[in-house]
């Protein structure tokens, strides 16, 4: 218990009485004597009258699973056991790195003695995310006299990847008509490679797609309808090297990757292409053989979640050398990857030049947008000239790597974290329309 700012103002109020007998006499010690007095026993009663520590219950409710990038909230329930004056109180709950501090909430007690705060919790990457204890701060009913309270919840908490995101977002691109390629058929120039049915020519058929034998043996126009290919094999190649754990907007590069890999997959999947997973950095972290339905999407789901953050270099040589043994048909390789400057990608476009020989190769790297602020912004000072000159190295030097990896005939994304996933399901399915793997 200990006093508040109200409380040492309310002594503090009286300092002028103390100065009364100094200037009109002994008589008037009385008055600051009173004022005391008052003010003490005003401070008695509001502490007596402020509930008890060993009076408040206090229950922590928190989800069973966070998703990184996604906000949730945990409950905590403070439930009086005996009448008190106290109708107001402060929580503030202790949260480990994995979350965003947020700051104290204020719960009232209604009904019953009951009162309830919401704590927001906002994980900012994947692990296992810890409330740790539990501050609850109230005073009595004049507010000169506080309580204080601790209690360790220790309450620990898994952050997964965010899987409702992704799920709206495959659904989002599933009720456009290209997205169905390989689910029904589909009549875009160029598409589909699989015979399907065939039909008399309207107009608006493509006239390529006339059958001259059918049409000689029926006397009339028919075509041929095609179906995209099934069962193509799609592998998400994802760097967890240093660079990948750097933080870019809400959450780590490596989260953005693994976001935009399981929308593909799902969107994969349902288009009825198999799906596998590789990881690596200076060694091989995950494998997960390519698998079709949402089975093998469950299996990627779980590899993800386990995928940690390192601060290892990532071997691209053997990375890439590696993934290539591994692969025993041509395969649709998504690479999600990063890297500073032309110095430092050397061998990263040297090996994804010799994995693109034999495979279908989309290289995807996040783009910093405060990178792209500081070239652009005025510079107020020379040290912001100096940022900002040295931020357009980077970005020059990045265009050349990326303009590199185009010339070898690699796909590449280069974008900012919001439009990566949109990007690449586009790009997947335009391969999948022009039957490129």
């Amino acid at each position: 218990m200990r006093p508040t700012s109200r409380c040492v103002l309310l002594f503090a109020a009286g300092l002028p009485l103390a100065a009364l007998p100094l200037l009109f006499g002994a008589g008037f010690w009385t008055a600051w004597v009173v004022w005391v007095g008052v003010a003490c026993v005003l401070t008695g009663v509001d502490a007596l009258l402020a509930l008890p520590g060993r009076k408040l219950d206090v229950k922590l409710e928190a989800p069973a699973t966070l998703f990184v990038g996604d906000r949730a909230a945990a409950t905590v329930t403070l439930q009086a056991l005996a009448r008190s004056a106290t109708r107001r109180v402060t929580v503030l709950v202790d949260l480990s790195e994995l979350l965003t501090p947020q700051a104290e909430v204020e719960a009232v007690f209604g009904e019953g003695q009951r009162a309830e705060a919401e704590i927001e919790l906002v994980p900012v990457r994947r692990g296992t995310a810890v409330l740790e204890r539990v501050w609850i701060r109230w005073t009595g009913p004049l507010g000169l006299m506080s309580r204080q309270t601790v209690r360790a919840e220790e309450l620990a908490i898994p952050v997964v990847p965010n899987i409702h995101a992704v799920r709206g977002a495959a659904l989002a691109f599933a009720k456009r008509q290209d997205a169905a390629s390989g689910q029904r058929s589909v009549r875009f120039i160029g598409e589909g490679s699989e015979f399907d049915a065939m039909r008399e020519y309207v107009p608006g058929l493509d006239h390529r797609s006339i059958n001259w034998r059918a049409t000689a043996r029926h006397r009339k126009l028919i075509c041929q309808d095609f179906r995209a290919e099934r069962n193509h094999q799609v592998i998400t190649a994802i760097d967890t090297g240093h660079l990948m754990a750097e933080p870019l907007g809400t959450m780590p590069k490596l989260d953005h990757a693994i976001h935009s890999a399981l929308i593909l997959a799902h969107t994969c999947v349902r288009n009825g292409d198999r799906v596998g997973l590789y990881a690596f950095d200076q060694g091989v972290r995950q494998f997960v053989a390519p698998d079709s339905g949402m089975r093998g999407f469950r299996r990627l789901q779980q590899a993800t979640a386990e995928l940690d953050y390192t601060m290892a270099e990532t071997n691209f040589t053997l990375g890439l050398a590696e993934l290539s043994s591994r692969l025993n048909r041509r395969s649709l390789v998504v690479l999600l990857t990063d890297f500073v400057d032309t110095v430092t990608a050397e061998l990263m476009v040297e090996n994804a030049a010799r994995l693109a020989r034999h495979h279908l190769v989309v290289f995807v790297t996040l783009r910093d947008a405060y990178l792209e602020a500081t070239v652009n912004a005025e510079p107020a000072s020379l040290g912001a000239l100096h940022r900002s000159v040295v931020a357009g190295d980077f970005v020059r030097e990045r265009e050349l790597v990326i303009r590199r990896l185009r010339r070898l005939g690699i796909f590449t994304i280069d974008t900012t974290p919001e439009g990566v996933s949109t990007q690449l399901l586009n790009r997947y399915l335009t391969i999948k329309r022009r039957e490129l793997i």
